[in-house]
């Protein structure tokens, strides 16, 4: 008989320890690609550090916020431009986007610098956001090396404006 009061103890203490919690909010799937369109993104310099003794080649300041618009294309992929900094010329070097986690390696050029500027996004996405980190690290032949971080989140507004005929999509 005590073994019986024990197992109804037990039940009623694993009832009442439930009792008042508030149900756990509903998980978010993680979208399988990004919409395309035209997408707005906020960024925030978080980190910059020069790596030589030249001051860092680059506009950005520590604290710097910018916007930027460009166009994610319909198989999820961010223009390069959306990444970049302003007035660079990038090139994917390798990207991925599905199931919700997007990350992508740039090679970028800049007018005035001579070496390389290689942006790198880690981040995640829904199916009309996405948010995350660009580290960036450069190899300038002229001086100016540095290591930035920005943390960025951007959102679809709207559609892509139509290409003009003649240039390329």
């Amino acid at each position: 008989m005590g073994e019986v009061r024990t197992v109804i103890a037990a039940a009623m203490a694993l009832a009442l320890a439930g009792c008042g919690e508030k149900p756990a909010a509903p998980v978010e799937e993680a979208a399988a690609s990004l919409s395309g369109g035209l997408y707005e993104l906020s960024s925030e310099v978080t980190e910059l550090a020069a790596t030589g003794k030249a001051p860092p080649a680059t506009k950005l300041k520590l604290g710097d916020k910018v916007v930027t618009r460009a166009c994610v294309a319909a198989d999820g992929k961010p223009a390069p431009e959306l990444l970049a900094e302003e007035g660079d010329t990038c090139q994917y070097k390798e990207s991925y986007v599905r199931n919700g986690r997007m990350n992508g390696q740039l090679s970028c050029t800049r007018k005035g610098a001579d070496g390389t500027i290689a942006p790198i996004f880690d981040g995640t996405f829904k199916a009309d956001s996405f948010e995350g980190e660009i580290a960036t690290a450069t190899q300038l032949y002229n001086g100016g090396d540095y290591r930035m971080t920005r943390k960025v989140t951007a959102k679809r507004v709207g559609d892509c404006p139509p290409v003009p005929a003649g240039k390329p999509a």
